[in-house]
């Protein structure tokens, strides 16, 4: 009676299993000794303590990443002339410039494709990319204390669709309403189809001032996130008047 697939499976994991030790072996042998115990540790551990323990450390950073963030907005203390030198100097910059200006660098993936990561700006473009989001930060949660200072006259309603696989670039936002929604946009070059695709629509209010310039810093900064790290073809956005604010308390 012939074998069925699982017993050839099972042959066949009998026979190679020396070899696989031994190559585990070599291979482990050369790994950094902490590395190696921080390994054993989380396999010996119960995988829900390390769930939680990842979750915390996340939580943590986060909190680190935001008191940064606030930091440099004091220092950085964005006002409408400040506003008004960050739009002359970066409004204009799209990726072919960014490109040529060294900020990315490595050949960075296709628009439409992949996140556009480190490896691929320079560090000139991880300033430039930093920048973008305090600036955007400042502009759509920015006040006193944090040495942001602007005369708001009326509520905005920013809504921003994201593939929900980049939306990671974006966690910087908060009092954000997040809402899944499906992509309808076909690309007609076939390279990033957002047909079906899993988005995340991101709902913030804001106060304009006089002008519309925070508008039009939403836009400059979005452009730069996006030519820097989203790496979208089309990243959609939408800014509208609002008579009276839906966050209430």
């Amino acid at each position: 009676m012939s074998m069925n697939i699982q017993g050839i499976v099972s042959s066949v994991k009998e026979e190679l299993a020396p070899q696989f030790e031994e190559k585990l072996r070599s291979y482990l042998v050369q790994q950094d000794r902490e590395w190696l115990i921080e390994q054993i540790i989380r396999l010996t551990l119960d995988s829900l303590y390390i769930k939680k323990k990842d979750i915390k450390a996340i939580q943590e950073q986060k909190a680190q990443e935001r008191l940064s963030r606030i930091e440099r907005l004091k220092d950085m203390a964005l006002d409408r002339e400040k506003l008004d030198y960050f739009l002359k100097k970066h409004e204009k910059r799209d990726r072919n410039h960014l490109i040529e200006a060294g900020y990315l660098i490595n050949n960075p993936p296709e628009k439409g494709t992949d996140l556009i990561t480190e490896k691929y700006r320079s560090n000139q473009g991880n300033e430039l990319l930093i920048l973008a989001k305090d600036v955007l930060f400042a502009l759509l949660f920015g006040d006193e204390s944090n040495h942001v200072k602007f005369t708001r006259i009326e509520q905005e309603l920013l809504t921003l669709t994201v593939p929900r696989f980049k939306s990671k670039s974006l966690n910087f936002m908060k009092a954000t309403t997040e809402i899944s929604g499906l992509g309808t946009w076909q690309d007609p070059d076939s390279v990033s189809n957002d047909s079906r695709a899993d988005n995340i629509i991101l709902q913030v209010e804001y106060g304009e001032i006089e002008g519309e310039l925070i508008g039009d810093g939403i836009v400059t900064s979005l452009s730069l996130i996006n030519n820097l790290e989203i790496n979208e073809q089309i990243l959609y956005a939408r800014m509208i008047n609002v008579e009276q604010s839906t966050l209430i308390t």
